[in-house]
């Protein structure tokens, strides 16, 4: 699949200690490979941290990831 290859292919890229912004509607996969995320809400930066954190704060599930992101 290419989203499968364009998420493989970013993360290689920053690897090598380039820095890269994605605007990406899928929330939860954007934020597993992310170091720090900024997640919108109305156009205003709502949220912020490492993606990892930004997948279980209670906050960013409820709005973006849906509940089914905690099973």
């Amino acid at each position: 699949m290419l989203q499968d290859e364009v998420f493989i292919l970013t993360k290689r890229i920053n690897r090598t200690g380039v820095s890269v912004v994605m605007v990406e509607q899928n929330a939860r996969r954007c934020l597993q490979i992310c170091d720090r995320g900024y997640v919108l809400d109305q156009g205003r930066n709502a949220h912020t941290g490492p993606g990892r954190e930004l997948m279980n704060d209670p906050h960013v599930i409820a709005l973006y990831l849906g509940t089914l992101a905690r099973a």
